[in-house]
């Protein structure tokens, strides 16, 4: 499988992510099954958070690192600082806290990347780049990104690293599929427009992709009048994303592949670096992905596939 060079880190991260937030150590045989055939695929990476699962998905991926002792071959990624009852969270007593209960979880000492799960634009970025610098500083992470970052801010994060001399963000985590989101799929969520396409393609910092699949939009199982996926509906229903479907379904049919494959790698197939989170329950979901991953699109297949030509 196909890797990223991400600055500070010891190896590549895999252009397919094992997304978690279904992991718990209630479940611990599904997620040695499932981390166990991502790994055989050529998978690396495993995304986390502070808030899954109340702390279990940590939990759970602490237990299968510890038992396969394959920490040096895995690039082990959470997020921190999510908003609680209290408020915001971005701070530095708040990621500190917050670091060392996901270190404990996951048994390890260092995570390879970091992300803010949210951004709090009451705080200056020099003021979030010097507690995440710090944290670089105390080996506790290795690199880190942003989640749910507007590109504006992204951009003036980098201008004060530059002018500063410190380490910036290395990725960016927004929502970037082919169905576009009418709205957030959560509050405070991030989903990619024109224009950030537009500064990514420009800054050549990678996109790492949640929700990359459109939460199941291209599996076929969704129709224009079944509304039977009340949030699905009221995310990704609109004339323009039904459009994007129809023609995500006859490219597939010219190449031989499902149409979720072809939404797949027109994430993967963006003019710069690109992964995407996947959420495989069993193989047929997981070598599904695997599969998409090698699929090459053309520009200008990408442009048609998004209505832009």
């Amino acid at each position: 499988m196909k890797q990223i060079e991400i600055a500070g880190l010891r190896k590549g991260v895999s252009r397919l992510i094992m997304g978690s937030d279904y992991f718990s150590p209630e479940i611990y045989d599904l997620v040695r099954h499932n981390l166990d055939a991502f790994v055989a695929v050529g998978g690396n990476t495993i995304d986390t958070a502070f808030i899954y699962r109340e702390g279990r998905s940590e939990q759970a991926i602490g237990m299968w690192i510890e038992e396969r002792g394959n920490r040096s071959d895995i690039n082990l990624w959470t997020k921190g600082a999510h908003p609680n009852h209290d408020g915001n969270r971005v701070n530095r007593a708040a990621i500190q806290e917050e670091l060392s209960i996901s270190l404990e979880r996951l048994r390890t000492n260092y995570v390879d990347l970091y992300a803010l799960h949210r951004d709090d634009t009451d705080v200056p970025v020099g003021e979030i780049l010097e507690i995440l610098n710090e944290q670089v500083e105390a080996g506790r992470i290795l690199s880190f990104g942003a989640s749910n970052w507007t590109w504006q801010r992204l951009a003036e994060a980098q201008s004060y690293a530059d002018s500063h001399g410190l380490i910036g963000f290395s990725f960016n985590s927004p929502n970037l599929a082919l169905a576009k989101a009418k709205e957030p799929y959560w509050g405070g969520c991030i989903s990619v427009d024109e224009e950030t396409l537009q500064w990514h393609e420009q800054s050549g910092l990678p996109i790492f992709s949640w929700s990359s699949q459109a939460r199941g939009f291209f599996t076929g199982r969704f129709t224009r009048d079944d509304h039977s996926d009340a949030d699905l509906v009221r995310v990704f229903y609109n004339d323009e994303n039904w459009e994007r479907y129809d023609r995500a379904q006859k490219l597939a049919e010219q190449q031989g592949v499902s149409t979720i494959q072809i939404a797949l790698a027109y994430v993967l197939n963006q003019p710069f670096n690109t992964a995407a989170i996947i959420g495989p329950q069993n193989e047929a979901e997981l070598l599904s992905c695997r599969d998409a991953a090698a699929i090459e699109l053309t520009e200008e297949e990408i442009k048609w596939l998004d209505l832009k030509a």
